[in-house]
């Protein structure tokens, strides 16, 4: 098991087991704090992702500043994803969860609070997304995400008003982040 593979199990469990819209894994915010995956689901709740591999990496975990002071931490619920038994429940920081990698699925072992993110955790996630939002227009130049977002009028406007056969219409779109 690497750890890139436990990354992948995180990100998948919080698609598809956890049902969260948006997932990053592996990106840096302001803080330092670099979740290994994150996702939000429906009214800016986000669920963290830790994933360790080995015991002396969990153990040294514990003194990183956001883990010292919580307040600063990314998460509305905060997890642990490790092999099976690598880290019992009783080690874990208060209100953390503890996710168990076994025969290629995840497990929940332990649930998290919901309610661990504070105001400045929350502001360091804002810019975890902003951040991200600005390396995927810099991957796109010349264009801007605005232009880009907008690529299915374009395609209506060539189309003569209709989209092409598999396009769905914004409207039309799954977005819980958006109100209906």
């Amino acid at each position: 098991m690497t750890h890139a593979q436990l990354v992948q199990a995180g990100v998948e469990w919080l698609r598809r087991g956890y049902r969260c819209g948006i997932v990053l894994s592996e990106q840096g915010c302001s803080s330092g704090e670099m979740p290994d995956a994150i996702g939000w689901k429906g009214r800016n709740h986000s669920v963290m992702v830790e994933c360790k591999i080995s015991r002396a990496d969990f153990l040294a975990d514990g003194g990183k500043s956001w883990r010292v002071n919580g307040a600063i931490a990314l998460g509305c619920e905060r997890y642990y994803l490790a092999p099976r038994g690598m880290i019992r429940v009783e080690e874990l920081p208060e209100g953390w969860g503890l996710l168990e990698f076994h025969g290629r699925k995840v497990a929940m072992v332990k649930k998290s609070k919901k309610n661990l993110r504070q105001p400045e955790g929350f502001m360091n996630e804002m810019n975890l997304l902003l951040a991200s939002l600005r390396r995927v227009e810099i991957r796109i130049e010349p264009q801007r995400i605005t232009e880009f977002l907008k690529w299915k009028n374009r395609l209506a406007e060539y189309n003569g008003g209709e989209l092409p056969e598999g396009v769905v219409a914004e409207a039309e779109e799954e977005n819980t982040h958006l109100v209906n």
